[in-house]
């Protein structure tokens, strides 16, 4: 339900500074008419008294009950019906208070009278319906942006969900292959996915945070899977002031980092070097990560894996924009590249 026009409280003294003026209108109209001072304040407080509580009425059912937009045979029958309802209320009142003179003027006036008085309650009645229409489209546009905010909260959600798993099974397959060979270094790995998931359960989920913050739990990530890949996996990350203070979304980078992972050492023996560079531009944050890969063997498609999807769709819901995050090869480098506004 819409809130009532005098919910504001100006609107109390807009309504009675109208109200006021207009009744003193009427009576400098109905003195150039004949009437005495007396008579034309009698007429003029009785007939807009009732005018404006009817008017006052009128606004205050329209709160709870707006005609379809359809129904204009329907506002126009009101109209009249309130003018008569107005008249006849007018002249009972007046019958009581006024003279004769002030009743037989006013009952010699009817036409006029009605006259005035539909096109008041006509503009009450359309300024009324325009005034809830809009708060009620506005409180629409509220409740679908708010369940619009809570979809896309829980999509979100739900892909972090799927992320934490997904790292995690692969880490503890990583320590289960090193339990009986390299016991040692079984150790290293389980403390430093101690620390990584410490660090990253104590994250709001949908925490915005600083780059040099976010590249700080990349690298506790990258620490589990150096111990898992030895001397094969090196990194090199380039990141300036500018850019270590601007902003993304919490975990965005690791899985595009698994995924050069994966693509650069699952189908080779060699040792490969995975760079992240990370550049500020005017409010854009651009982070490009690099990673050989042996064409041979398997080729990067455009948007397969869980891992880039998940970023797509995580920067889709974020930005409904779909240009965000963009793959590419050079030679026998695997180029993916993310701009993240600011």
């Amino acid at each position: 339900m819409p809130a009532s026009v005098f919910s504001i409280k100006r609107n109390h003294y807009y309504f009675a500074i109208f109200w006021i003026s207009w009744s003193i209108v009427h009576i400098w109209i109905l003195q150039d008419r004949g009437y005495g001072f007396k008579a034309a304040c009698i007429d003029s407080v009785v007939s807009n008294a009732l005018l404006a509580g009817i008017s006052l009425l009128v606004i205050t059912t329209m709160r709870h009950y707006l005609p379809r937009k359809e129904s204009v045979t329907y506002l126009f029958l009101l109209c009249i019906g309130l003018g008569l309802v107005w008249f006849g209320c007018a002249k009972l009142a007046l019958s009581y208070v006024a003279d004769e003179f002030v009743i037989n003027s006013f009952n010699e006036s009817v036409a006029v009278r009605v006259a005035i008085a539909i096109p008041v309650f006509g503009c009450v009645i359309l300024m009324s319906a325009l005034r809830y229409t809009l708060e009620e489209q506005k409180e629409q546009e509220r409740r679908n942006g708010e369940s619009e905010r809570l979809v896309r909260d829980a999509e979100l959600y739900k892909l972090r969900q799927q992320l934490q798993p997904h790292f995690l099974f692969n880490s503890l397959n990583s320590i289960s292959a090193l339990i009986i060979s390299r016991p040692d270094e079984a150790r290293e790995m389980i403390q430093q996915l101690s620390d990584y998931l410490r660090n990253t359960l104590r994250k709001e989920e949908h925490l915005w945070v600083k780059l040099g913050e976010e590249i700080h739990y990349l690298e506790l990530y990258l620490s589990i899977e150096k111990v898992r890949f030895g001397h094969r996996l090196s990194t090199v990350i380039q990141c300036g002031d500018a850019a270590c203070e601007m902003k993304l979304p919490a975990m965005l980078l690791q899985p595009i980092v698994e995924n050069a992972i994966k693509f650069g050492l699952y189908d080779t023996t060699e040792n490969i070097t995975i760079s992240i560079e990370c550049f500020a531009g005017d409010r854009l944050l651009t982070v490009t990560v690099k990673n050989p890969f042996d064409p041979e063997v398997t080729f990067p498609k455009k948007g397969t894996g869980f891992g880039l999807n998940s970023v797509r769709k995580r920067l889709f819901l974020l930005f409904a924009r779909n240009d965000l995050l963009s793959v590419s090869t050079d030679e026998h480098i695997f180029i993916t590249q993310v701009k993240i506004p600011q």
